[in-house]
């Protein structure tokens, strides 16, 4: 589960060029969760925010992201 406090966030960009599935955006200069039915729970966004403002409970996200992309060959919506 991935949380957003977009009162601290500094509107770098780090975490929307980081998160490798599109759930993050930058809108009105501030990170926004714009796709979040598609984090795979990784805390790569979380582990790069100098502001703190997001938050990523791992869960079986990583897990589902393999099974589907390595195993089932499916590739995630809004990746490159």
């Amino acid at each position: 589960m991935i949380t957003l406090d977009a009162r601290l966030c500094t509107g770098c960009k780090v975490c929307v060029r980081i998160c490798p599935h599109g759930v993050l955006a930058l809108q009105d200069n501030r990170a926004a969760l714009v796709a979040e039915q598609r984090c795979i729970e990784c805390g790569a966004c979380m582990l790069n925010c100098a502001a703190r403002a997001i938050h990523v409970t791992k869960g079986t996200g990583c897990l589902v992201a393999i099974i589907k992309e390595d195993v089932l060959r499916i590739r995630p919506q809004g990746a490159g």
